[in-house]
């Protein structure tokens, strides 16, 4: 049982947490630090987790990522690094309030130092939604949180593709969300760590807006060939939500049926 169905029975005030669908994963979030993203939700979307065993979230923050993924593959099992303490203190009471602290677990460190916090090749998998702004870009975040979450003063983009060349097992994946305009960066930074960029799906507002987003997977020793999906837009020609976004939200006619299925949802496969 959930710590929300507990406090239900109880009758106790329940802690703060938004659903991100009924039954669904469900988390809470800080009011001056943390917001829920969309990044993190196409992500775990777009990540293949059919051979995920053992699965990495570099970055991992609040553990958003990490329980989608738990969601979407009842059997992998899931480890978040993340730097700062505050939201590494979050995500063990997200992972808490959505039943999966056995097999998910978050470690507050800092993924610069990954030789001496697990071994090499480790993992089938590896994630992130990794701060986007290089050093000098310019980016003013409104918190230092948001600061760390956002720019590279903790972590540059090559140092973290060092960090998941470490950890992958030959021929698992490496999955990220990032800006369009450091695609070249990016594919450099992996192909030159012997990870094969493979899949790139663009995401865009609408039709007529350029890519604002990329959701990009390499193969560690992969051969060259990169597919390039259809873009995602996230609004249909009314500038409502796409079909493709409530699927993936479970919003309109993809909700789920809820009666008599209060507590099954809590743990339940994310079958998009």
């Amino acid at each position: 049982m959930s710590l929300y169905h507990f406090y239900m029975k109880a009758g106790v005030i329940m802690p703060s947490f938004d659903e991100l669908w009924p039954t669904g994963p469900r988390f809470k979030q800080s009011e001056n630090s943390f917001k829920l993203s969309t990044d993190s939700v196409l992500l775990a979307d777009f990540v293949n987790m059919r051979r995920a065993g053992n699965c990495l979230d570099l970055g991992s923050g609040c553990g958003v990522l990490c329980i989608l993924l738990a969601f979407k593959n009842l059997q992998s099992q899931i480890l978040g690094i993340e730097l700062q303490k505050d939201y590494a203190d979050l995500s063990l009471e997200n992972l808490r309030e959505n039943a999966l602290d056995g097999r998910v677990s978050v470690i507050n460190a800092d993924l610069r130092s990954h030789r001496s916090l697990f071994p090499a090749e480790s993992f089938d998998l590896v994630v992130s939604n990794p701060p986007y702004f290089p050093l000098g870009s310019g980016y003013m975040a409104p918190s230092p949180h948001r600061a760390a979450a956002r720019g590279e003063e903790n972590c540059s983009l090559s140092e973290l593709v060092s960090c998941a060349k470490w950890a992958l097992r030959y021929g698992g994946s490496f999955a990220l969300v990032h800006r369009p305009e450091r695609l070249s960066e990016i594919f450099c930074a992996m192909s030159s760590s012997g990870i094969e960029p493979k899949r790139l799906r663009l995401v865009s507002y609408s039709a007529h807006k350029a890519p604002a987003l990329a959701l990009i997977e390499g193969k560690r020793g992969g051969k060259a060939g990169l597919k390039i999906e259809a873009p995602l837009i996230m609004t249909d020609e009314h500038g409502g939500e796409s079909d493709e976004v409530q699927k993936i939200y479970r919003r309109g006619k993809y909700r789920p049926n809820t009666h008599n299925n209060q507590d099954s949802g809590r743990t339940g496969g994310w079958k998009i």
